[in-house]
């Protein structure tokens, strides 16, 4: 009893953290370069709107997940626009990217409520390795397939970043910006690509939420996920393979939150992770702290070519 317990609660957690996890990879890449998106909520409530909305009427799940990671990019450039280009303040720009996000799905979304979807992306179970005992019950039996896309992405970005040299021009924008510059990178079109990969992965988060995860629209759906991802970027060290611990274990305290009600409060297990999210953004506001973390040198900073 005690082991379906806990192997189900660990599958769950896997399904739970996939958004998280997806999110969070996007917004490393952002920060690395040097931009802070707190849009992160704003594009993924719009990758899930927009991919149910194309799921519903063309029935096709996968081609939606395509729009939503579109939709989620091209929000993405919004925010680097006025954040890269014309040099706004960051947290001001990804505050506003989110209050437009979830006032836009509102919006459009709202004749898509309760409205049941014929075709979603389904679970698979994967043959012989489902027969793995425990192991195998919980990575390999009824997960989706974008579970399976998330984790593979996570060694795959981490090798890039840290591996090779596009990863190292991406670091380097981030750290000193003046320098790559000097060395003849385009700082601005690296940090314009890395803000547009954070939105696409963001508007997939979004998009696996309404159309994979729970098939359903509802106003306000990613509840806060947005917080989550940015508490997680820093508590990974900006390091797509923290990122994929931190993400289980944040999705592992929301799903407890539910079966762990009649022993403990699910309000203090739904706190935690939001609590950490305000943690982060104090860590944030101290640059001496954020530093000692391992934070970009130059992150949440305008590159001015010229100065110093």
């Amino acid at each position: 009893m005690i082991e379906e317990w806990v192997v189900g609660t660990l599958s769950r957690t896997l399904a739970y953290g996939t958004p998280l996890l997806l999110a969070t990879l996007g917004e490393i890449y952002s920060e690395r370069s040097g931009v802070l998106n707190l849009g992160v909520e704003g594009m993924m409530i719009l990758g899930a709107v927009s991919a149910f909305a194309t799921a519903f009427v063309t029935g096709n799940p996968w081609l939606g997940m395509l729009v939503a990671g579109i939709t989620g990019g091209i929000a993405s450039l919004l925010h680097g626009l006025i954040s890269i280009t014309l040099r706004a303040n960051q947290v001001v720009s990804g505050l506003a990217l989110t209050m437009l996000g979830l006032g836009l799905s509102g919006l459009f979304g709202k004749g898509f409520e309760g409205k049941p979807l014929d075709s979603t992306i389904t679970n698979v179970s994967v043959p012989f390795l489902s027969d793995i005992p425990y192991l195998g019950e919980i990575l390999f039996v009824e997960q989706n397939p974008i579970v399976y896309i998330a984790i593979i992405l996570t060694p795959i970005m981490s090798f890039i970043l840290f591996h090779t040299s596009l990863g190292i021009t991406i670091r380097s924008v981030g750290e000193n910006p003046s320098a790559a510059d000097s060395a003849g990178i385009n700082v601005w079109l690296v940090r314009y690509l890395c803000v547009f990969t954070g939105g696409i992965l963001s508007g997939f988060a979004g998009g696996y939420l309404s159309i994979a995860y729970r098939p359903a629209w509802t106003t306000g759906m990613t509840n806060g996920m947005g917080w989550l991802v940015i508490a997680l970027t820093i508590f990974a060290s900006w390091n797509p393979s923290r990122g994929l611990l931190g993400a289980l274990l944040f999705g592992a305290l929301m799903h407890l939150s539910y079966r762990l009600q009649p022993w403990v409060a699910p309000e203090l297990l739904k706190m935690m992770p939001y609590g950490s999210a305000v943690i982060a953004l104090v860590i944030l506001s101290f640059g001496t702290l954020k530093r000692s973390m391992g934070a970009p040198n130059a992150l949440q900073q305008p590159y001015i070519r010229g100065e110093k």
